[in-house]
């Protein structure tokens, strides 16, 4: 796929990725061997298949090929863009062994966008059963059930405690990796299956935890929400920002257009983002799309960074600087932010990721001190408690999250399940994509008996 220039993009939200052709896809899709065992449907969480619809592709039946994804995934433009192929379908793909694997998500998301262009088609909805579903959240998790329960014929709920459907896809991922428009889409086509979304409504307050658990069943979806923070001193400075406020307020209310939205966000010159993964690329790019000098701080070192190499590389193009090996250790400032003190670390043991564990140096030399008007923690997040604590006698973890049955995501309530971060803490979108269906699956297992 192409890409636009960096000095261009940097300057708006548009997306970055260009895309493939159809000439490009039709000649892309020549290259799958058609295996006799394919890897990549194992390597796929939703089990989409992929020579069949590649081979529809290399006979440029477009239709064909969208109606073989959609048969397993209703959200194809989303995933195209956003999920990490290389560690699953294409790092399973033959071809990958001795070359470059089959680029299955450029032809997934080439489909996605050609039948939307091309007229969206709704996939089968079978008679209508009688059973009420009550779905908690419309991320990527809670949108999969409910395509996955409505086709089936059962009458679907979904509850959205924002003003936008969408969770993560909305409110965590930028328009330049994701647009708005693509979400609502794919969005819209789960609704027309019979799904009915009601907005702005906070299950345990604006709905009773009563009222949940009078549907025949209920999927709880509601992600994870509630960020990390390091502890450091100066973290109650003015300018200190988890990412998932930081994102939330620029992708879902429009704080990059203050003060023709009213929701403001510090835009100064100096912004530092601790984190490595894809949410810290996030923060680090939209912060430069704003017009700060962005640096972002890792305590391992470059080649540990967990984020998707195609980010890493983006955001290098953008001009992030990167400082690895290295940890915050005081948010320095009276009032707001003016700088970030820093211990370098230096690498020991692997742990049980393969990942070196990263140790503070010791002696003054290891300390240093970075300028800084904002500060944006990326350091991960787990499930909120707002829903879940409110449930009498629902399991959960140390962590926070809900105890459920790996294969059937059953809580330790009969009828309420749940599945994506809420059950596993913060994962990928397809991840949580794939646990929604097994769990939509059981459900729909338990209607019958």
């Amino acid at each position: 796929m192409g890409k636009r220039k960096p000095e261009e993009r940097i300057e708006d939200f548009k997306e970055v990725d260009t895309g493939f052709s159809a000439q490009d896809a039709v000649l892309e899709s020549l290259r799958c061997m058609d295996c006799v065992k394919p890897q990549c449907i194992k390597g796929c969480p939703v089990n989409i298949d992929i020579p069949g619809f590649i081979m529809a592709i290399s006979k440029e039946d477009f239709r064909k090929a969208a109606d073989i994804i959609k048969a397993d995934n209703m959200l194809p433009a989303i995933c195209g863009r956003v999920c990490p192929q290389e560690d699953q379908c294409e790092g399973t793909c033959v071809l990958g062994i001795k070359g470059k694997p089959v680029r299955i998500g450029a032809l997934e998301r080439f489909v996605a966008d050609w039948e939307r262009e091309n007229g969206l088609l709704r996939p089968e909805v079978k008679d209508k059963t009688g059973k009420r579903v009550a779905v908690v959240g419309s991320g990527p998790a809670g949108i999969t059930a409910a395509a996955e329960l409505a086709k089936e014929g059962h009458s679907v709920t979904i509850f959205e405690s924002l003003h936008k459907a969408g969770g993560v896809l909305t409110y965590g991922i930028p328009s330049f990796r994701l647009p708005k428009d693509i979400v609502k889409t794919e969005i819209d086509q789960v609704l027309k299956l019979g799904a009915e979304l009601k907005l702005n409504h906070i299950v345990g307050r604006s709905v009773p935890v009563e009222e949940l658990l009078s549907y025949n069943a209920v999927f709880l979806g509601t992600g994870a929400g509630l960020p990390s923070f390091m502890g450091i001193e100066g973290e109650n400075l003015n300018g200190v920002y988890s990412a998932n406020e930081f994102l939330t307020r620029v992708n879902l209310m429009h704080a990059d257009s203050f003060p023709e939205y009213d929701t403001p966000v510090l835009k100064k010159g100096r912004v530092v983002v601790v984190g490595g993964g894809n949410v810290a690329m996030d923060s680090a790019r939209v912060a430069k799309r704003m017009g700060s000098e962005v640096t972002l701080i890792y305590r391992r070192r470059k080649e540990d960074l967990p984020a998707r190499e195609a980010e890493i590389e983006n955001a290098i193009e953008e001009g992030i600087e990167f400082i690895c090996c290295a940890n915050p250790v005081r948010i320095l400032g009276e009032g707001s932010v003016i700088g970030v003190e820093c211990v370098r670390m230096e690498m020991c043991e692997a742990d049980a990721d393969g990942r070196p564990c990263p140790v503070p140096m010791k002696g003054e030399d290891a300390l240093f001190t970075i300028d800084a008007d904002v500060v944006i923690e990326a350091i991960g997040q787990s499930p909120n408690p707002l829903l879940i604590s409110l449930i009498e006698n629902l399991e959960r973890g140390k962590r926070g999250n809900v105890i459920t049955d790996d294969e059937t995501g059953l809580t330790s309530i009969e009828n309420v399940y749940a599945a994506g971060d809420v059950a596993t803490g913060a994962a990928t979108v397809i991840e949580a994509m794939g646990a929604a269906k097994r769990t939509a699956r059981a459900i729909n297992e338990k209607f019958k008996d």
